[in-house]
C-alpha cells in the first residue's frame, strides 16, 4: 500500500507539472525563464548589469603637466601680412631665441622730425616708407639661441665686455640698402624676416669705426664661442630709418640725392646723429640684457 501511494504522488506531480500547476524546479527551471525573457540569448540579470553604464567623463590635464612636456613647435600667425609683409627667414620654434647685441639710440624730437621730413620726401618721389619701431646700430647679426643658452650667453658676453669704454660715434650720410638674397647688408631686420626683399633707408656712421670695430671682435669672441655666426667681415655700420616692402633700391637711390639735401639743408645746418655708446645691448626673444660700459 505504501508502495502504491508513492506511485500514486509522483503521478499526480507528473501531471500537475504537465498542467503547468506543480511546483518549479528552483535551479533548471529559473535560468529557463530568464533564458525565454532575453531576446538576444542574453539572461535578463545579465544583460541589466550590462546596460547600466556608467559615463566616464575626462578630466582635463593640469596646464602644469602640459607645460613639462611642451610641443616642439610653437604654432604663431606667420601672415606676412599681419606683419608689414616681413617673412621669417627661420622657422619659428619654441625654446629658439632671437638674438642679436646692438648700441641703442633713443630718438630726440629734432631727429624725429627729420625722419618725418625724410618720408614725406619719398613719398613725393612715389616711395612710401615706414618707419622703424625702434632705432639702433647693431653689432652682431641676429642668431638662434637656445633657451638654456641664454644665461651662459649673457654672462660670457657681460664678462668680454667689462672692460670695453664708452664711446661716441655720429652718422650723417644716407645710404640704401637692401636685404635681397644677392646682400648681406649688415641689419638686424635683414636675419629676421627673409627671403622676401626690403629695402632701407639708413644712416651711415662717418666717425667712431675704429671703437665699433673692437667691440664687433669682443661679440664675436662669445658668437664664436657658441659656434654662432660672426658680424660681417665688411660692416657698414649704420642706423635703419625707415624701410618699404620689396626690392627698390633703384627707385630709392635716384631719390637719395634730394633726401640727403633734407638732412643737409637745415635751418641749424647739417643734421649730425651723436650716438652716446654708455652701454651695449642684448635682446633675445622677449627680454633685454644690458651691458653698462666704463667711463
Amino acid at each position: 500500500m505504501l508502495v502504491g501511494y508513492s506511485s500514486s504522488s509522483e503521478e499526480e506531480e507528473e501531471e500537475d507539472r504537465r498542467a503547468g500547476t506543480g511546483p518549479k524546479n528552483s535551479g533548471s527551471r529559473e535560468c529557463e525563464a530568464e533564458e525565454e525573457d532575453g531576446n538576444d540569448g542574453c539572461p535578463v540579470r545579465k544583460r541589466a548589469r550590462t546596460e547600466e553604464q556608467v559615463t566616464k567623463t575626462r578630466l582635463p590635464v593640469p596646464g602644469c603637466l602640459l607645460a613639462m612636456f611642451p610641443d616642439e613647435v610653437d604654432t604663431q600667425n606667420d601672415d606676412s601680412s599681419l606683419h608689414g609683409g616681413r617673412i621669417r627667414s627661420f622657422k619659428h620654434e619654441r625654446g629658439n631665441w632671437a638674438t642679436y647685441v646692438y648700441v641703442p639710440h633713443p630718438p630726440e624730437e629734432e631727429f624725429v622730425e627729420l625722419l618725418e621730413e625724410l618720408l614725406s620726401a619719398a613719398r613725393a618721389r612715389g616711395v612710401v616708407l615706414t618707419l622703424q619701431e625702434e632705432f639702433h646700430l647693431s653689432l652682431s647679426q641676429t642668431v638662434v639661441l637656445r633657451h638654456h643658452w641664454i644665461q651662459p650667453f649673457t654672462r660670457s658676453l657681460r664678462a668680454d665686455l667689462a672692460h670695453c669704454k664708452r664711446f661716441v660715434c655720429s652718422a650723417r650720410k644716407l645710404k640704401v640698402y637692401c636685404n635681397a638674397e644677392k646682400t648681406r647688408a649688415p641689419i638686424l631686420s635683414l636675419s629676421l624676416h627673409g627671403p622676401t626683399p626690403r629695402t632701407f633707408l639708413g644712416m651711415e656712421v662717418c666717425s667712431g669705426h675704429v671703437q665699433l670695430l673692437d667691440l664687433v671682435r669682443v661679440v664675436d669672441r662669445t658668437m664664436t664661442e657658441f659656434h654662432l655666426d660672426t658680424f660681417y667681415k665688411e660692416p657698414s655700420f649704420h642706423v635703419s630709418l625707415a624701410w618699404c616692402v620689396g626690392d627698390v633700391t633703384a627707385q630709392m637711390k635716384e631719390c637719395v640725392q634730394e633726401l640727403q639735401r633734407v638732412v643737409d639743408e637745415r635751418e641749424d645746418g647739417p643734421f649730425l646723429l651723436r650716438l652716446d655708446g654708455a652701454e651695449l645691448r642684448c635682446r633675445t626673444g622677449n627680454k633685454t640684457f644690458r651691458f653698462p660700459l666704463e667711463s
